[in-house]
């Protein structure tokens, strides 16, 4: 009677557990904290694919995008320059791997002071004074005491490290010369009693488990695959005559004989006695099991499967996207609560030593996600129009000065990168604000603001009386003959007359008033900079030169939100060069043009179903 009162007080096991034998299923219902020695993680990391991705990838990713600094142009140029002199980036990532993989590491700023022990004096660092930072693992920096002063800014964590150098030889750093990467949070060195006090645990130490059965799995279905298929033969008398070694090789002879009869011309050869027959394992379901074994995994690595395996999402209506945001929200989180507060100090110094002194300069992470040309055209889009009824006015009134918006939309441009070299625009032909009006313009306002309120303009009433019709807008190339240079230097005899690319091309009738001009005030014209993405394509019969333009996929894009319709479902600003291709050319070996390309005011015209029978070629 006591031993059944025993089992019944122990809640953690059953009677069916098959306590304390090999098949022991209490094992899996109580934690033991069992810490993974360097050679064990090490082992891990190097000789399976999945520690490694468990360890890198976030790391990898909190890192690739890098960060965004604030500022004038010329101090973020210093700012980047000291980033690839000391090579931050690859630093920090380093580190980052080795925290996460060793529980512990860290980046020594290195200023050349000769007592590190000392905490850093960071008004010290003066132009180019921050001379180096190097990487170190736990394994070479041990932690000292736990600073118990709570007045102190470094309570509950070591005052001191002692980095282990040669012939025993120790050096003391103060803790705030370290960028501090701690792997995974422990829960109590105390407790736990943690090898390594004042460091954290490595990552792997709560997803080994996961990862071991998941390579068991793929090793043992890798085990069945090559057994999948065993020939049976029944032999008369096999075992009785195995004790006679001629037998024996007589065996071995025949059957080598018979495989190789069977894998020549597929026919078994085999005595009248002998029984013959194949068993196939069943493969099917197989890969499910793996795949939950790797979504465990996953789960306790905190990684979509998409972003741990490389693969793309499956299933009905599966995008992943959900996924990876959550995803990149954590990466976030890792930036800003982890990596940052980490690197004030070297970022501090890193300001200093490209002489860089403004407290208003800052950075952002760079998102991990970037936008596609049709994304950036909307963003573009719903900014302009929001400027837009900023400056609108109300009864006469300027709701925000025209000034005030201008300089906010060319920061707010600059920053989304929507506008490539808009900022040198702007420093080379000054702002709105800076731009005083000559007298004619004054003039102008002035006659402006005293006509007659209940009269329409004649924009106005042009819009009233515009009958809707048909569209089709281009912009003539106003520098054809660089690209019919470049155009006969790679081959083509012809080049169609009257390069051009096409906005919109719509058989809907539109109203052209209310269609309006180009937002930008730059008389009509634009220039597509030289660089960029470019391609050579065939349509149909036309040789054509793709390039990318958020602004002429803008344009666009508003016009069919006006209710325009047209035959192609994507837009993809082009130049067609030409519908004669030369006989036997590759136009995959054909260099796109990449220089200036020069474009002209919007022209409107009707639709001409005909147009084909006027295209010209010289």
């Amino acid at each position: 009677m006591s031993n059944v009162i025993a089992f019944v007080r122990d809640s953690l096991t059953s009677l069916v557990s098959r306590m304390g034998t090999e098949r022991d299923k209490a094992a899996t219902t109580f934690y033991a904290h069992t810490v993974l020695s360097d050679e064990q993680l090490i082992a891990a990391y190097s000789t399976s694919w999945l520690p490694r991705k468990i360890v890198d990838i976030p790391a990898l990713d909190a890192c690739r995008k890098w960060r965004d600094w604030q500022a004038k142009k010329p101090q973020i140029e210093a700012i980047e320059e000291e980033e690839k002199r000391l090579n931050v980036k690859g630093k920090i990532l380093e580190a980052s791997k080795k925290g996460r993989l060793f529980g512990g590491a860290a980046v020594y700023i290195g200023i050349g002071d000769e007592d590190p022990s000392q905490p850093l004096d960071v008004e010290r660092v003066k132009k180019g004074g921050l001379r180096y930072i190097n990487v170190m693992t736990r394994r070479q920096l041990a932690a000292g005491d736990i600073d118990r002063n709570p007045e102190s800014e470094w309570y509950g964590k070591p005052s001191i490290y002692r980095l282990s150098g040669v012939n025993g030889m120790q050096m003391a750093i103060h803790p705030s010369r370290l960028v501090l990467f701690t792997g995974a949070m422990p829960a109590d060195d105390e407790i736990t009693g943690n090898p390594y006090q004042g460091w954290g645990d490595s990552i792997l130490q709560s997803t080994l488990d996961a990862v071991k059965n998941a390579d068991s799995t793929a090793g043992n279905i890798a085990s069945l695959i090559f057994e999948a298929k065993i020939d049976i033969i029944r032999i008369p008398d096999f075992m009785a005559n195995l004790s006679n070694e001629e037998y024996k090789r007589k065996i071995l002879e025949r059957y080598t004989l018979a495989n190789t009869a069977k894998g020549i011309n597929g026919t078994l050869l085999l005595d009248k006695e002998e029984e013959y027959e194949t068993k196939t394992a069943q493969l099917a379901g197989l890969t499910d099991i793996l795949m939950a074994f790797m979504q465990i995994v996953s789960g306790a690595a905190d990684i979509p499967v998409t972003r741990l395996l490389g693969q793309s999402p499956a299933g009905m209506n599966s995008t992943g996207t959900s996924d990876m945001k959550n995803y990149h929200d954590r990466i976030q989180s890792i930036q800003e609560l982890e990596m940052q507060p980490a690197m004030v100090r070297l970022d501090e110094c890193l300001e200093r030593s490209a002489d860089v002194r403004d407290p208003d300069v800052y950075y952002q992470w760079a998102p991990l996600e970037q936008m596609s040309e049709k994304e950036r055209a909307d963003i573009f889009k719903i900014t302009a129009d929001a400027a837009r009824q900023l400056v609108g006015t109300t009864t006469g009134q300027e709701i925000v000065p025209r000034e005030a918006v201008s300089d906010a939309l060319v920061n707010r441009l600059v920053e989304d990168g929507v506008l490539p070299g808009l900022d040198a625009a702007i420093e080379e032909y000054g702002k709105l604000s800076e731009q005083e009006p000559d007298q004619e313009e004054l003039a102008a306002a002035a006659t402006s603001q005293n006509a007659n309120q209940n009269q329409p303009t004649r924009m106005q009433q042009a819009a009233n009386d515009a009958a809707p019709r048909t569209l089709y807008i281009r912009r003539d190339v106003l520098n054809a003959d660089d690209l019919r240079d470049w155009a006969m230097g790679q081959g083509f005899l012809t080049v169609q007359d009257g390069l051009h690319v096409t906005v919109i091309h719509t058989r809907t009738p539109m109203d052209w008033i209310k269609v309006g001009e180009d937002f930008w005030g730059d008389n009509g014209k634009m220039t597509i900079a030289e660089g960029g993405p470019c391609l050579m394509e065939r349509f149909g019969d036309a040789i054509v030169l793709q390039f990318a333009s958020s602004r002429l996929t803008w344009r666009h894009e508003d016009i069919k939100r006006m209710g325009a319709e047209t035959d192609w479902p994507e837009y993809q600003p082009h130049i067609t060069v030409t519908w004669a291709m030369p006989e036997g050319m590759d136009l995959s070996k054909v260099e796109p043009y990449r220089g200036k390309i020069e474009l002209g005011p919007e022209v409107f015209e009707e639709v001409n179903d005909d147009w084909k029978a006027k295209v010209r070629e010289e």
